[in-house]
């Protein structure tokens, strides 16, 4: 008793988890001292296996059975690496080898005969026998079970030690399944031979075994065809047909001693368990053509002929071939495919996650994403069709269908689900997908997959991990976009066949057919990955050109972008992967060259497409803090400006990207344009007095500021817009106010240098024009010199323009002091009187005689024609002029926070505000649609149809609204100037 409370404490140690029952074990099998130390030497091994409790009770009742078997494992090491690995993963193979210790020898065998003529001779019926010789006795049955389990015991041990691969497992275990289901059908021709003469009958493999991916325990799916020999009655050859299926069906399914095989199950027939079970070739074709389910065809993917009459099998295959890789271009078929993916998850919502085969991030979200994408572009590359998982998701990675990436992490992710589903079927040899919760067998799982320290948590965190994986990737494919509309695509168009694709171009509304091709082609044409995926995208792509106003330049621009990202890894896979990029990037093309061309020269910005989110314009704040970043970076005033005017570029993308998208209203346009021109400005100014310092060799010897004035005060900028400004400086008291002058007025020259240079993106041209004397006066002024000049020499004119004067850049204190200087000039004491307003009034009559282009149509001038954008701002601001000395909410230098404000007031009738406000927003929309169509400003709607078109349907009219465009500008503009003779001019 003390000699076994002392081996169990060490075999506790040593890592069996009952010690003391482990004790009582060893010590059945000493009975002498050489066997001790044979017991001894195996128990160092036995320690290692994944369970050694399990593998020392299978040992000891093995040993029990056949007293020798300790000395063959003891002289033969491998037999005995192999035999414990299997003991300590199944308690139901132990059971089997008690049962039939003799067996154990197979385990010594490296390789074994071909599986089909073992078991065949095993029921009685050699393979080249042309009369079977099997009986249906109970015998024949257990020594089919037997010899089945024995390649089951030998493949399982050459799995469990590494020596046969994954995908070399679940091959060899379909194979094996096809050679039970031929011995089943030798027994079946013995049970009742009368009629085998008239009729051939194949076995087709289904799901995993067809496949040649088959779990160890699994029922295995088949479908029966069968065909009448010459001569023969079809109505006769069927029932013979019947009866042997029926027969072999019950051979594998039928319970003995040794426990059944697995069901066979031909549920996946035409019509299902309702159908008849045999069929002929010519039934199974009408039924698929005519009657079949999306889900049937997916399931013909897996079928290859697995027993029975081969060559009857293998033209089954051949035939619904051709019906599977065109089933794709069945309506809805994506979709049909995806709904049932849901309700399987529906079904076994119950088991959860610990569901690896059904539940979220199991087996079948794999199976399923790959089968998918197989059948939609399989079509049409036949280096697809292939039958099991992991050739097949290597093929799509290959040909660009999945990214490198994504494809290794579903294959590892596959690979270790199914490593994990067969150590759960050896346990007991039963089918089961569910993981345990009990720790003892998460243990045996952890250490069965090569981890001995902490099994249990390595284990868990290597499954949710690859189950992640699995679901994320499994949601990215599955369900794509894409996928539906290359499943849509006519075949023609698909494979983009110069002869038909010119005139589907034509069709589709492209102006330039040839040209189109000619883009196709050197996008397309190659055998590289890029082409590849090219080859995927652009069917679809051509589609969605042709859904925007300009087809062709949404072609030309995605060649220009392919061009100059083509062989960045990521480009071609964002799109393919996330289609909501190709599908926004494709309406962008097509609708704006000035987006497109922005695009080409910061092409990077492709990856702005993929969400709403990424689109949302930045805060001021982060933007300075990025490009003051930028710039010192640089100590290079020209570098530094170049990187500032990239940002921008990106930025300006951004913005017109929302606002094609409608994410951002023509007001918040304005807003996100002007703080992106006052941070280009701030950096620009930043490495201005950078430069002007380092060649001074002193500090600047003045404050310096930048006053917005005109839209950018305004806040109001358009994608054309220049940036009205005005420059002014304060030299500390006491100091040299020449010197201090010349400082400012070598920065203020230097900024409008820097943002001049010429470069790929639209210019920021600083317009000082607004200044007092205009060209004629200083470019930089000091703050008192300004408040001299507005003191004594004003017009009303200069009051007005102040009315949008706001801080810009460079010294905020100084802006605030100018601003505050400005006020007493616009927000004057008393509001401004009648000969001002009089003033006013002839400067704005004055402006739409003389300023109006020569040949403009006023009522299609969005700047100065009756009822645009100048009638509106003069309303407000003579409202300003007049009021905004007695109610601070007129305080703004926003044009249609002016109108709201003077209607909160009481100073404007609502209605005449709502009227205003449609038709200054009309005119901007109009303005920017013309910049973003054209890629060039300009102020009057297009007098050529084909541009008015594609301003139409940029601003969100039909194919044919531009008529309706004129006549809804016409209507707004009309309106608002009958409000502008009445409040404007007091008509």
């Amino acid at each position: 008793m003390p000699r076994i409370e002392s081996t169990a404490a060490r075999l506790a140690k040593l890592g069996f988890a009952d010690g003391a029952r482990a004790a009582r074990l060893v010590a059945g099998l000493t009975p002498t001292p050489s066997t001790a130390s044979v017991v001894e030497e195996l128990l160092n091994d036995l320690v290692r296996v994944a369970d050694p409790d399990l593998a020392l009770t299978s040992l000891t009742r093995l040993a029990e059975r056949d007293p020798d078997v300790l000395a063959a494992l003891h002289a033969d090491r491998p037999l005995r690496e192999r035999l414990f690995a299997v003991l300590g993963v199944s308690a139901a193979l132990g059971e089997h080898l008690v049962r039939h210790p003799g067996q154990v020898g197979l385990l010594a065998v490296p390789e074994l005969e071909e599986a089909r003529a073992e078991l065949l001779r095993a029921v009685g019926a050699e393979p080249a026998a042309t009369e079977p010789r099997a009986s249906t006795t109970t015998d024949t049955l257990v020594a089919l079970r037997v010899a089945y389990r024995g390649r089951l015991l030998h493949l399982a041990a050459r799995d469990l030690t590494g020596q046969a691969a994954p995908a070399e497992v679940t091959a060899e275990l379909s194979d094996l399944a096809g050679a039970a289901l031929e011995a089943a059908l030798a027994i079946a021709r013995a049970e009742a031979p009368d009629g085998l003469d008239t009729v051939r009958l194949a076995v087709i493999g289904m799901g995993k075994c067809g496949a040649r991916e088959l779990n160890y325990i699994s029922d295995v799916d088949v479908i029966f065809v069968a065909e009448p020999r010459d001569g023969a009655d079809e109505t006769k050859a069927l029932r013979t047909a019947t009866r042997l299926a029926q027969a072999m069906m019950r051979a594998c399914s039928a319970a003995t001693s040794e426990g059944a095989l697995w069901e066979v199950d031909a549920g996946l027939r035409p019509e299902g368990r309702s159908g008849p079970l045999v069929r002929t070739l010519a039934s199974h074709l009408a039924y698929y053509r005519r009657w079949a389910k999306t889900w049937e065809f997916q399931a013909l993917l897996k079928a290859r002929p697995v027993a029975g009459d081969l060559e009857l099998g293998a033209a089954y295959v051949a035939a619904v071939n051709d019906l599977v890789w065109s089933a794709a271009t069945r309506e809805n078929f994506v979709e049909d495919v995806q709904a049932m993916r849901r309700r399987v998850e529906e079904h076994v919502r119950a088991e959860g996650e610990r569901q690896i085969k059904l539940g979220p991030g199991g087996l079948r979200d794999i199976e399923f994403a790959v089968q998918l994408l197989q059948l939609v572009h399989g079509r049409l590359d036949p280096l697809l069709r292939r039958k099991a998982t992991l050739p097949a998701l290597a093929a799509l990675s290959r040909g660009g269908y999945v990214g490198r990436e994504d494809a290794r992490q579903l294959a590892e992710a596959y690979t270790f689900l199914r490593q994990v589903e067969h150590l759960l079927q050896l346990h007991r040899l039963r089918r089961t997908h569910v993981l345990p919760t009990a720790e003892e067998d998460l243990r045996r799982l952890g250490r069965a997959l090569g981890t001995q320290v902490n099994p249990v948590g390595e284990f868990t965190a290597r499954w949710r991990r690859h189950a992640m994986e699995a679901r994320r990737l499994h949601e990215k494919l599955f369900y794509r976009p894409l996928l539906q509309a290359v499943a849509r695509l006519p075949e023609s168009e698909s494979r983009l066949s110069t002869s038909a694709a010119a005139a589907r171009l034509e069709a589709l509304g492209y102006v330039d057919p040839p040209g189109a091709l000619r883009h196709i082609a050197a996008l397309t044409s190659g055998v590289s990955r890029r082409a590849a995926i090219q080859r995927t995208l652009l069917p679809v792509m051509l589609g969605w050109f042709a859904g925007t106003p300009d087809p062709d330049a949404g072609l030309l621009g995605f060649r220009q972008v392919s061009d100059k990202l083509g062989s960045t890894p990521w480009y071609l896979r964002l799109l393919r992967d996330e289609t909501a990029v190709a599908a926004r990037m494709a309406r962008v093309l097509g609708t704006s060259r000035y987006a497109t061309g922005l695009l080409t020269n910061a092409p990077d910005a492709v990856a702005l497409l993929g969400s709403d989110d990424e689109l949302a314009t930045r805060p001021a704040a982060a933007l300075l803090a990025e490009a003051s970043a930028a710039v010192s970076r640089h100590d290079d005033a020209e570098a530094a400006v170049a990187a500032v005017r990239a940002l921008r570029r990106k930025e300006l993308f951004r913005t017109a990207v929302a606002d094609i998208s409608g994410l951002i209203d023509i007001e918040q346009v304005g807003v996100a344009l002007s703080e992106l021109n006052d941070v280009t400005i701030q950096a620009a100014l930043d490495a201005a007095v950078a430069k002007v310092t380092l060649e001074r060799r002193a500090p600047l010897p003045t404050r310096f500021a930048v006053i917005a004035m005109g839209r950018l005060g305004g806040m109001e900028c358009s994608y054309a817009s220049d940036a009205d400004v005005m420059f002014v400086h304060s030299p500390p008291a006491g100091s040299d106010e020449r010197e201090a002058s010349e400082a400012a007025f070598a920065v203020a020259n230097e900024l409008r240098r820097l943002l001049a240079l010429p470069a790929p993106d639209p210019p920021l041209l600083i317009d000082p024009d607004l200044r007092p004397e205009g060209r004629q006066g200083p470019l930089v002024r000091t703050l008192a010199s300004y408040a001299a000049y507005y003191a004594r020499w004003s017009s009303p004119w200069e009051s007005q323009a102040l009315l949008r004067a706001r801080f810009s850049a460079g010294d905020a204190r100084l802006g605030a002091e100018f601003t505050a200087t400005a006020d007493g000039l616009r927000y004057p004491t008393g509001g401004v009187g009648e000969d001002a307003v009089r003033e006013i009034r002839r400067l704005k009559a004055r402006m739409e005689a003389e300023r109006l282009p020569r040949g403009a149509d006023p009522a299609l001038h969005t700047k100065l024609g009756r009822g645009g954008l100048s009638d509106v701002e003069w309303v407000a601001q003579l409202l300003q002029l007049q009021h905004a000395h007695e109610h601070p909410s007129l305080r703004t230098t926003q044009t249609l926070r002016t109108l709201r404000a003077a209607v909160e007031e009481g100073l404007l009738d609502a209605a005449d505000e709502a009227v205003l406000g449609e038709a200054w927003r009309a005119a901007s929309r109009i303005r920017d649609a013309i910049m973003l169509v054209k890629g060039r400003p300009g102020d009057s709607l297009p007098a050529g149809a084909p541009e008015r078109r594609l301003i139409a349907r940029t601003l969100g009219y039909p194919p044919d609204g531009s008529e309706d465009l004129m006549d809804d500008y016409r209507r707004v503009t009309r309106r608002a100037r009958q409000v502008v003779e009445r409040v404007f001019y007091g008509s």
